[in-house]
């Protein structure tokens, strides 16, 4: 039986309010990274999820070491009770955060290194038309 949950955890990084939200599917972790301007309201998370879900960009996804016996269930709740109170973002979440962002710059990097060969390509093109024209009528 495959185990899916997910969780949203919003906090002040300065200047923005910053949700991270995880989404653990078997033994794989997800997580994407939410900017919001000012706090928001708990309607308003709940609404932006609903509607930009499908928006979202995930990191890519990162073993994790899967639980193999049921825990007991005051265990479980003392647990969910500790990642309440607890403030931040857990280590895996930074890993596969940072995974994501490695991946972008790569992306960009590539990207902006095409644009940077069709500029030169296309001021090539320019001078040699150019030569062309000058020597046209003589």
């Amino acid at each position: 039986m495959v185990t899916i949950s997910s969780s949203l955890t919003v906090f002040f990084e300065e200047p923005f309010w910053v949700g991270v939200y995880e989404r653990q599917s078997g033994n794989r972790l997800e997580v994407c990274k939410i900017t919001f301007g000012a706090e928001p309201k708990d309607y308003e998370v709940y609404d932006f999820l609903l509607r930009n879900d499908h928006r979202l960009r995930f990191s890519p996804p990162v073993a994790q070491t899967a639980q193999s016996r049921k825990q007991n269930p005051k265990r479980m709740q003392r647990a969910i009770k500790k990642q309440l109170q607890s403030q931040g973002v857990g280590t895996k979440a930074q890993q596969a955060l940072k995974a994501q962002h490695e991946q972008q710059k790569v992306l960009h990097k590539s990207r902006s290194r095409e644009e940077k060969e069709r500029q030169k390509l296309e001021r090539f093109e320019q001078k040699q038309l150019k030569k062309k024209e000058k020597h046209r009528g003589h």
